[in-house]
């Protein structure tokens, strides 16, 4: 069962993802913050890791890009979620190493479906 981590400082939103994702079936560890997310992402090495853009401590672009730096996590793929959907803001988040820039709001399925589609294509690259 892959492995998720979540970071978003939002706790109803965490949870909600956390909720959906395990209900479709993967193991998720959930963050509060870059941070925190950075130190469990070398902990638990997650297959994807999906990022809030807005969140204290450390932005997501600035947690992206410190684990494209650390060779522990550097081959974990990144996807952000924000409700940040300007073309400014997704350039950002793929230039700071992020696999793909999902944008808030979206439906439980629809998360799923599209995390289900990207560890397909991950998977199917390797």
């Amino acid at each position: 069962m892959p492995k998720i981590l979540v970071a978003e400082d939002e706790r109803d939103i965490r949870e909600l993802i956390g909720f959906t994702l395990r209900f479709a079936g993967f193991d998720v560890v959930l963050a509060a913050n870059g941070v925190e997310a950075i130190k469990k992402a070398s902990q638990v090495q997650p297959d994807l890791i999906l990022l809030d853009v807005r969140m204290p401590k450390m932005t997501g672009y600035e947690a992206c890009r410190r684990l494209k730096e650390d060779p522990t996590t550097s081959t974990i793929p990144v996807v952000f979620l924000s409700a940040k959907g300007q073309d400014g803001e997704i350039k950002e988040g793929l230039s700071s190493g992020a696999l793909e820039y999902i944008v808030k709001p979206f439906a439980p399925d629809e998360l799923t479906n599209q995390v289900k589609d990207i560890l397909q294509r991950l998977e199917s690259s390797e």
